[in-house]
């Protein structure tokens, strides 16, 4: 069971980092402040790192990891479009960002709970990337 869970559990943070690091490249040609763009690409940089941690956690697994659901990630880049067509601005990009934090924070937390027979390094990692989450929504509230 702790085996099952914690592959599991890893798929996800697998799926949810691929899933924010797209959302922050959908947006990035957009972005006019030169500290949200900061912000932005130091949140990248910081799922790349945690992407490398949960590919080596799967690599013991000789599991290949998950890609984000397919329509989730298709209605996530048609908001982004259309909401930035509507207006372009970083207000508009925080809102955006802050949405799918919350999103990726709520999916988080429940799988957590979900796959509670996890091993403590994929629950770590877990843990690390609601942080993630939750610190770049505090971070870029002020562009709301």
């Amino acid at each position: 069971m702790i085996e099952q869970d914690t592959v599991k559990l890893l798929r996800e943070c697998d799926a949810g980092v691929k899933m924010g690091v797209a959302s922050i490249d959908d947006v990035a040609e957009y972005v006019r402040s030169d500290e949200l763009r900061r912000l932005l690409v130091d949140c990248k940089k910081e799922h790349e790192k945690l992407s490398g941690e949960i590919q080596s956690q799967l690599d013991r697994y000789q599991d290949e990891g998950k890609d984000p659901n397919p329509i989730a990630k298709k209605m996530s880049w048609l908001k982004t479009g259309v909401k930035l067509a509507m207006h372009e601005s970083d207000h508009t990009i925080a809102d955006l960002m802050t949405d799918g934090c919350n999103m990726g924070v709520k999916s988080l937390n429940r799988y957590l709970n979900q796959y509670e027979a996890a091993d403590e390094v994929s629950k770590d990692i877990t843990k690390r990337l609601i942080h993630l989450e939750e610190t770049l929504a505090g971070d870029i509230r002020s562009y709301l």
